[in-house]
């Protein structure tokens, strides 16, 4: 086995062990093991308050989110020998629950039919190579502000899971009340400390260099809630009856309410037209915007973080041109969209590499083999649906709020200076989290891109593909919103 192994994934090659992979692999998913609860989380309870918007369970997303990562992972280890995992995405999660299904009205099932059209776009767009044509069509102000822009938006929506942020009949939405003299009280204030403390204990851990800083802390904030909870009158009123300690549940949840609704329902959008002011015109650019929103915010997320973490790790690679890039490129983007594939079938969102993956190549992971140890955790944390659903939103609320912290970073490469990339940058980031829909920032960012380019004499500069795109999202505007 260890020979098969080493020249299988090139690990003598590479300067790694089977032991230091296992590491690495281990502290991967240490590190992105969030996503099993918060994904779930984000989906079955999408505001905090107990309401089943989208009408799928936390069990049901929760198999469909391992089994995803298992699938997305161990591929892009096999096809690509990287030390990466995937899983769905942050971001892409808030952009399928709140922007797709919530904001424009589109049902679970429906939502689905985007990613997986995303996905098979994605796979199209790397056989061919084209997926280079539509990601030089967006401007560099708003690929740099996209990031920036979702990061705002997740932590925003964390501030609301935890009920730190509530909603305002004059200013649309204020804090809430700390006021114990007041209005407040213990019940409602506890949640909302355990929420605070936690983002700080993630801050705290991170910069002590803590593996898997951010599962640490969601764990210790759900046994902090749980300890505090005898302190709240009435706290454990109906909570025994209400857990279930068989993990086959969430599997029985799975196969009825997520696995295969992309095919049995997705396509049926009767209930979509039965909307007010709605036509089939209109669903029909609605559904070309949506789907092209999917594929960029996918594109450049998975671009990113492929660069990002290859980076971090000293894995790239000079081509032709002697500029560096990752190495197997393309098998590790046709991974990713397999997988995205693969999650809408299964029921959830656009699986995409995590970011976190860097965590495991600084512990020295360097090939595919560290993505099968992390593959086969995830495989593990299938039978652990009834631990992770006695997660409470104020615990995982952190976990979107410092996501949050860490997805505002690239704020720093923008030229601020300079007012035709300063605007669509900012109405890129602003017009998130304020309208609550990331492509309508992505919208506002390349329209004003194109107006500044054209009152400035620059029109010329502005590509064919970027008026293609600007126009279906100026379209979308004028005739279905």
């Amino acid at each position: 086995m260890q020979k098969f192994l080493n020249k299988f994934f090139k690990l003598e090659e590479k300067g790694t062990t089977v032991r230091i992979e296992l590491i690495a692999g281990l502290t991967t998913f240490m590190a992105m093991a969030y996503i099993l609860m918060v994904n779930p989380g984000m989906f079955a309870d999408p505001f905090g308050d107990g309401t089943n918007v989208l009408g799928v369970s936390f069990g049901a997303i929760y198999i469909a989110t391992a089994l995803s990562a298992v699938v997305g992972t161990v591929l892009i280890g096999l096809l690509s020998n990287l030390p990466l995992a995937q899983a769905s995405g942050m971001g892409l999660n808030a952009f399928f629950v709140y922007t797709v299904c919530v904001g424009l009205g589109f049902s679970y099932a429906n939502a689905l039919v985007f990613c997986l059209i995303d996905g098979l776009i994605f796979i199209a767009l790397t056989i061919t190579g084209l997926r280079r044509l539509i990601f030089e069509a967006v401007p560099a102000a708003v690929k740099a502000a996209i990031p920036a822009g979702i990061g705002l938006f997740i932590a925003f929506l964390g501030l609301q899971n935890a009920k730190i942020v509530i909603p305002s009949t004059s200013t649309g939405v204020t804090m809430n009340t700390f006021n114990l003299l007041g209005d407040a009280t213990w019940g409602s204030i506890m949640p909302m400390l355990i929420t605070i403390a936690a983002v700080i204990a993630i801050a705290v851990m991170s910069k002590k260099g803590v593996k898997g800083a951010i599962l640490w802390s969601i764990l210790g904030a759900a046994v902090l809630y749980y300890a505090l909870g005898f302190t709240v009158p009435g706290f454990y009123d109906g909570f025994w009856a209400s857990i279930t300690l068989n993990p086959f549940d969430a599997f029985k949840d799975f196969g009825t309410q997520a696995v295969g609704k992309v095919f049995t329902e997705g396509f049926n959008f009767d209930a979509y037209l039965a909307g007010e002011g709605r036509s089939v015109g209109g669903l029909i650019i609605a559904f070309v915007t949506t789907s092209l929103a999917f594929c960029m915010v996918d594109m450049f997320d998975t671009m990113g973080t492929l660069y990002g973490a290859c980076r971090g790790g000293n894995l790239l690679v000079k081509n032709e041109a002697g500029e560096l890039e990752v190495p197997n490129m393309d098998k590790a983007m046709l991974a990713d969209a397999v997988a995205t594939t693969t999650g809408a079938i299964c029921g959830t969102s656009t699986v995409t590499t995590f970011v976190e993956s860097s965590a495991g190549v600084g512990a020295g992971g360097r090939t595919g083999l560290s993505s099968m140890f992390t593959a086969a955790m995830f495989f593990i944390a299938l039978f652990l649906a009834p631990v992770a659903s006695l997660i409470p939103a104020c615990a995982y609320a952190a976990a979107l709020i410092y996501v949050g912290i860490l997805m505002i970073g690239c704020v720093k490469d923008i030229d601020w200076a300079d007012p035709s990339v300063s605007l669509p940058s900012f109405l890129t980031i602003v017009m998130m989290p304020f309208t609550y829909n990331i492509s309508y920032g992505i919208a506002f960012g390349l329209i004003s891109h194109i107006a500044v380019k054209a009152f400035t004499g620059k029109i010329k500069e502005v590509k064919l593909g970027t008026w293609v795109v600007a126009v279906l999202f100026a379209a979308m505007f004028f005739l279905t919103h």
